[in-house]
């Protein structure tokens, strides 16, 4: 009965560790919701790019997939995302 027990607890576990990650408003933008951010190569937590219905404040390019990108510096912004279609810096 323990081992039954510990069984579905483990499954459980398992189950939510496959979900994605829940995404979480940006304070000031109720237009702009994002998974996750990253941190750059000077330290600096940066939000990864993220599709929203207009462009939102701080956003430094538009991605070619229509993606808005923070990135602070020129190399690597958009990557993954089809490459810069505009920059706003």
């Amino acid at each position: 009965m323990l081992a039954a027990a510990r069984i579905a607890v483990l499954a459980t576990v398992l189950a939510l560790s496959w979900q994605p990650a829940m995404a979480k408003r940006v304070a000031g933008a109720s237009n702009l919701v994002t998974e996750d951010s990253y941190v750059n190569h000077d330290g600096v937590r940066v939000h990864k790019p993220i599709h929203a219905k207009s462009k939102p404040a701080n956003a430094t390019a538009r991605c070619r997939d229509g993606s808005y990108s923070f990135s602070t510096h020129h190399r690597g912004t958009c990557s993954g995302h089809r490459g810069v279609a505009e920059w706003y810096r």
